[in-house]
């Protein structure tokens, strides 16, 4: 998984020229700290649990990431996650590093109470690894707001001193930022709607969304509000499709309940399954759940103008090549999803301020911060003809490259 994320870097590296030092840098990991978890159980016994943290790289700023909780998750998943927030940190031009967090559990097989254990020793052990000057996480898959609140509320307890910017994500009335919940869907809507033009989108076009957990519901809102019609959504339990348009406020409800594979067999809605969501006539797809959902075996059956990446590492580099082929436009996961990171870079910001904005500053500081680098990667991508992908991680490497050779290079040192 690192090994086709460092493919990525290489293809940045070609457009720009660079010193040896700033590659030697960014291939490999800074530090990655694995532990084992121990917490007592509902039962009274004791289980325990793997966990990792990840700090790939801190030149620009303290690195910054969230935690998921999954139980497929391993240390080079985490090495991978944090690679990719090094380049989104940059491409959004935020002064932050890249940084991963994860355990390997199934959360819904925990109580409430044990997952409260399991997130305060994950901070246990975590401790001296994180700070807000250090080493920030965030909530990412299966955590949520309140878990982000038990871990701020453990280091406090561990240091001795409230520190809410120590954690983003957090509930509002613990220090969070309004705004946070929708952020990740919030900023490719954005992109999407600054680029509309460019893409040959429009109201009224025909959106698939694989995946419908928070960014998944949260772009399909935002998108049904600008005009776009829902065709197609995904989870766990399979997909469904009506070419007419899906009702969003069913589709929230069947959700809450279950799986959105309840509504089909009701008013044209069908069922097919989950994975060939990718294959659905539409105008936009929407990956919105985990890695690699797009591959070299359906890539040729993606039949979207344009792919916005709300997931991280949704296509391969083997399916890249495929839908550069075929003229898919894809909005590269680094820039298409990275409203999360630049809301919780907002967050830590009024944390250390003691000053809460209002919600219209944020989404407008997040809608200036996304065209501007919307624009930037589009730019570039025609000037060295290339894909946005390419485009967004040359744009990230020349900031990166930057502040690594402001430290000095082999040429300084030799002359």
């Amino acid at each position: 998984m690192l090994d086709q994320a460092l493919t990525r870097l290489d293809e940045a590296a070609r457009h720009l020229e660079l010193d040896a030092d700033v590659l030697e840098k960014l291939k490999y990991p800074r530090e990655t700290t694995k532990v084992r978890l121990l917490i007592r159980m509902d039962d009274g016994s004791r289980k325990s649990f793997m966990a990792w943290r990840c700090r790939y790289d801190d030149t620009r700023g303290p690195t910054k990431g969230g935690i998921r909780f999954h139980p497929d998750s391993t240390d080079e998943e985490v090495e991978t996650l944090a690679f990719w927030m090094t380049f989104k940190c940059a491409v959004m031009n935020l002064p932050y590093g890249g940084g991963k967090g994860a355990v390997r559990v199934d959360p819904h097989t925990l109580s409430k109470s044990e997952l409260e254990r399991l997130s305060r020793a994950y901070i246990q052990a975590f401790s001296k690894i994180i700070g807000p000057d250090r080493d920030i996480p965030a909530p990412d898959v299966y955590t949520n707001s309140m878990i982000m609140g038990w871990m701020a509320d453990e280091y406090a307890s561990i240091v001795g001193e409230s520190t809410p910017a120590v954690i983003t994500g957090k509930p509002i009335a613990l220090g969070g930022s309004l705004g946070r919940d929708d952020a990740t869907a919030r900023g490719g809507f954005y992109l999407v709607r600054h680029l509309a033009e460019k893409l040959g989108l429009a109201p009224g076009g025909r959106v698939a969304i694989q995946g419908f957990g928070n960014a998944g519901q949260h772009i399909a809102r935002l998108l049904a509000s600008d005009g776009y019609k829902i065709v197609a959504v995904s989870d766990s339990g399979g997909a469904i499709s009506c070419p007419s348009g899906l009702d969003l406020e069913r589709l929230f409800a069947a959700k809450r309940t279950g799986s959105v594979t309840s509504l089909a067999g009701s008013n044209g809605v069908t069922a097919l399954p989950g994975d060939e969501i990718v294959s659905v006539e539409c105008d936009l797809l929407v990956p919105a759940a985990l890695e690699d959902m797009i591959h070299a075996e359906n890539a040729a059956s993606v039949r979207a103008r344009v792919v916005l990446e709300l997931a991280n590492g949704p296509v391969t580099p083997e399916a890249d090549a495929i839908l550069a082929r075929k003229g898919v436009v894809v909005l590269p996961d680094i820039l298409a999803n990275a409203g999360g990171v630049t809301v919780s870079y907002f967050e830590w910001v009024q944390n250390r301020q003691g000053y809460y904005w209002p919600v219209e500053d944020v989404h407008a500081r997040l809608k200036t911060a996304m065209e501007r680098e919307g624009e930037a990667i589009w730019e570039m991508a025609a000037k060295h003809a290339t894909t946005l992908r390419s485009a967004a991680y040359v744009h990230a490497l020349s900031r990166l490259a930057q502040a690594i050779e402001a430290h000095g290079t082999q040429q300084f040192f030799a002359s």
